[in-house]
């Protein structure tokens, strides 16, 4: 059986996008770069130690299939994570005003015998945001727990003034990727979906 090892519900929504059944692992697993660590493997060490860290928790099903996922926001080399409280949101919203930051999601799926890895990569530019824009944003709550300090499936929509790459990835699961994954381990696409297909005129 598949696990999500993530508390997103935005994961959750988009893994059940591909029509799959999951069952959900509550983890905590510390995030933070170590010293001098590149924001590309910090990202994927994240997203491997959640889907190891979910595989512990599911060791007594053999047929156990964990997915983890890591997303940060960069700009220069800087990675930047949830905000703390308001005023951090606001310092990030600040500073990516009017540039083009990165956004990466790194996936692991994993079993007790086989594990798997994709990084999906994508470019953000915001327009420049008013002092007002980001008070109206903060307002919203949007902010909170986001990497960034946005959710690019709300308001802040309304801020990127182009983007490159994946959406679904800067919202926090590749699909792409994540379906490529789900591939190689024979479930995707979901045998209903095949069915459905084959029954399509």
């Amino acid at each position: 059986m598949l696990h999500l090892a993530s508390k997103s519900p935005r994961r959750r929504e988009l893994l059940r996008m591909l029509g799959l059944d999951f069952g959900i692992l509550d983890l905590d697993i510390p995030e933070h770069p170590a010293a001098g660590e590149p924001p590309e493997d910090y990202v994927r060490r994240v997203a491997r130690e959640k889907a190891g860290a979910g595989l512990l928790k599911v060791v007594g099903q053999p047929d156990a299939l964990v997915l983890g996922a890591d997303t940060e926001v960069i700009l220069g080399d800087r990675i930047y994570g949830k905000p703390a409280d308001a005023a951090d949101a606001a310092d990030m919203l600040r500073s990516l005003s009017g540039r083009t930051h990165r956004v990466i999601s790194a996936l692991s799926l994993v079993s007790a015998g086989r594990e798997l890895h994709a990084v999906s990569e994508s470019e953000v530019r915001f327009a420049e945001l008013s002092d007002a824009d980001i008070a109206a944003y903060l307002a919203t709550g949007e902010w909170d727990g986001k990497a960034g300090a946005y959710a690019i499936q709300g308001m802040a929509q309304a801020f990127v003034a182009h983007l490159s790459g994946s959406q679904s990835g800067v919202m926090g699961l590749p699909l792409f990727e994540t379906a490529r994954l789900l591939r190689e381990f024979g479930l995707f696409p979901p045998s209903g979906a095949s069915r459905r297909m084959e029954a399509a005129p």
